[in-house]
């Protein structure tokens, strides 16, 4: 027989409820940059088996809403992070711990002491994206392809990142303000320090953190048992 910290682990790898974005939402492209060593650690991070993102069924219902309205609107949705385990989230915190590594200071974070990371709440125990209903996303344009200005880049660690940032054009940030607009309408709630988080307003499991990998092959897997 189980034990209880054997079923709660147990539950945290079960993706019954979610799924793969990309078979949910096809409109909306990817671009899974903690797949890549192209992100503010430098590396790809654990539990990033695959390129893809994974939803909540809720969460990439909503998402479909949101993508169906920009369309309308002559826009495109790309995702830069959605599902993230909480593997994932314990290198982000080994890797803050680490003073030593500042392999992609320069572009990440120039203007932040390695050391603030904690205390500015830019890394944490834990992230609501292992919740499986948040979603880092920004807006290209259907005609060029190009992504939309938004007067700052992903996963950039400073104030520039603030949605309510005033240091940018008013183009830029109205682009801001369009992608809230999206968002919002569709069930999902913004964050104070980041212009590109959204996360579901009625989250299926606001109290769950997952630790299943990223990894469209891990959910065809599960199902099939």
């Amino acid at each position: 027989m189980q034990t209880i910290k054997e079923q709660q682990k147990q539950s945290t790898l079960d993706p019954s409820g979610f799924v793969l974005l990309s078979e949910f939402v096809p409109d909306v492209l990817q671009e899974i940059r903690y797949y890549t060593a192209y992100n503010f650690v430098g590396e790809r991070i654990d539990g990033y088996e695959e390129p893809c993102a994974i939803l909540t069924r809720e969460a990439a219902a909503a998402l479909k809403r949101a993508s169906d309205e920009c369309r309308f609107q002559g826009y495109r949705l790309k995702v830069f992070d959605a599902y993230r385990p909480a593997r994932a989230v314990a290198h982000f915190v080994r890797w803050a711990s680490d003073v030593s590594d500042e392999r992609m200071k320069s572009v990440f974070y120039p203007d932040l002491d390695k050391r603030d990371l904690f205390e500015k709440g830019y890394i944490s125990e834990k992230s609501g994206h292992s919740r499986g209903s948040a979603v880092d996303l920004t807006l290209l344009s259907e005609e060029t392809g190009e992504a939309v200005d938004m007067g700052g880049e992903f996963d950039f660690l400073g104030g520039i990142s603030h949605p309510d940032y005033r240091g940018i054009t008013e183009e830029q940030y109205e682009n801001r303000m369009l992608l809230r607009r999206i968002m919002t309408r569709n069930g999902f709630q913004p964050i104070d320090c980041e212009w590109w988080h959204f996360y579901l307003s009625d989250e299926p499991y606001p109290d769950t953190y997952f630790d299943f990998p990223v990894s469209s092959a891990y959910l065809k897997e599960y199902a099939a048992r």
